[in-house]
């Protein structure tokens, strides 16, 4: 299946959707750069010469080592479309040098062909591997018959060779990925927690949401400044608005205060905004990690009717609206990030809801008119739990404002049926 969203749709500003010719006219235009996840090709693949290495093998193999990306055939260096014979375009050839020079193999490689009626371009997509780094098989004449394994990958616009320190510490991440997921996952809500603890000593309910990419953005390919960290929470607050039509409390990202506020900073390999500190409303933490992980936290007790807030011995309190509000603004911000750093892997999203200093027993609060207002009070058939199990569901690249709509209604859902409700 083709990626919806590619440097094409970054740099057009365009929403997800299929790569079309008409992007990549507008992008030849523009004459946008190649970079280390766009390959502009003049020509079709020729068949690998005895002494060469399969071109086409080590471009496909560099780009899924590095984050994925697109080689587009008929594009001269010089950002002119002179378009391929599509005759002579053999997708099946292509695909079996893959099968015979790529390993491990690459099964979710993707070529189709697109024409404007007159011309035709060859588009290859090249996701970002689970099972990285993949290796080159070739020879070369000076070494005779002898076969060779080599490790491409993309350094911004060229393709080099990754030095035995790379390659070991390639084999390291993909090891991490396929044993440590759930144990980052929760490392991150361990943390959270602790930092919200140390910073409050307040009773509350606390809703802890954690996403992130099953293959992280590799360490030193993109960092975000300021300004970008910025408008990724700028524009979550956006897509929260539409993701959520009816909001009736605030989310995270409102109770921060106004924009001026988003201000997020220097962490250790993340952007952090919070108001742990000097609190305005509610206590927020949302943090930006490098890797593409988002970690958001609200203070769920918070509720500014209440004069005293919960003692020792009282259940705390709950709002159902305000966890659906902080599920919707959690996706939000989780798929702006995903956005803003190109993230071509799916995202693996965990929802919690805990008590800092022991397990009390949570009291949901529902509105006594309907979810859109009303005053909130607690059910009398409602359970009361004294702890909440972790609600798990997954985002695609790139994912439709549907999919995140859906992700956001499954989350509250499975937190909020725990209560009765």
């Amino acid at each position: 299946m083709a990626r919806t969203w590619t440097r094409l749709h970054e740099h057009l500003g365009c929403p997800p959707g299929p790569v079309t010719f008409d992007m990549i006219r507008q992008a030849t235009v523009d004459t946008l750069e190649e970079a280390d996840d766009l390959d502009w090709k003049r020509d079709l693949p020729v068949p690998p010469m005895h002494g060469h290495w399969n071109e086409f093998a080590k471009d496909i193999s560099a780009m899924a080592n590095t984050r994925g990306g697109l080689l587009i055939y008929g594009v001269s260096n010089d950002h002119e479309i002179v378009g391929i014979d599509q005759e002579k375009a053999d997708l099946r050839q292509y695909a079996q040098w893959v099968r015979n020079h790529v390993h491990p193999y690459l099964p979710d490689l993707v070529m189709f062909p697109l024409t404007d009626g007159a011309t035709t371009l060859l588009v290859v997509d090249v996701p970002a591997s689970e099972m990285a780094p993949h290796l080159v098989h070739g020879r070369s004449d000076k070494d005779k018959e002898q076969q060779a394994f080599t490790v491409p990958y993309r350094d911004r616009d060229h393709t080099a060779w990754m030095a035995e320190h790379q390659i070991e510490r390639a084999y390291r991440d993909r090891f991490a990925r396929t044993g440590r997921a759930e144990e980052e996952l929760q490392r991150h809500i361990d943390f959270t927690t602790q930092t919200i603890a140390a910073h409050t000593s307040t009773p509350a309910a606390w809703f802890i949401a954690v996403s992130r990419p099953q293959r992280p953005l590799a360490r030193g390919t993109y960092t975000m400044g300021t300004d970008e960290a910025r408008d990724v929470l700028k524009d979550a607050k956006t897509r929260a608005r539409i993701l959520h039509a009816s909001p009736s409390v605030p989310g995270p990202l409102v109770g921060m205060g106004d924009d001026t506020r988003l201000n997020p900073r220097l962490g250790l390999r993340r952007w952090v905004c919070n108001n742990l500190e000097s609190p305005i409303n509610r206590e927020v933490i949302t943090e930006l990690h490098y890797d593409g992980t988002v970690v958001m936290a609200a203070n769920l007790s918070f509720i500014r009717e209440i004069e005293e807030p919960p003692g020792p011995e009282d259940d705390l309190p709950v709002s159902k609206r305000l966890v659906t509000a902080c599920c919707y603004d959690f996706v939000a911000t989780a798929q702006e990030q995903q956005r803003k750093l190109r993230l071509d892997s799916t995202l693996q999203l965990t929802a919690a809801i805990i008590s800092l200093d022991k397990p009390r027993a949570l009291a949901p609060l529902t509105s006594v008119w309907s979810d859109l207002g009303g005053q909130e009070s607690t059910p009398s058939y409602a359970r009361r739990p004294h702890r909440i199990q972790p609600a798990y569901t997954a985002l695609s690249p790139a994912s439709a404002d549907d999919e995140g709509r859906s992700s956001a209604a499954e989350l509250h859902t499975d937190l909020m049926s725990q209560f009765g409700l």
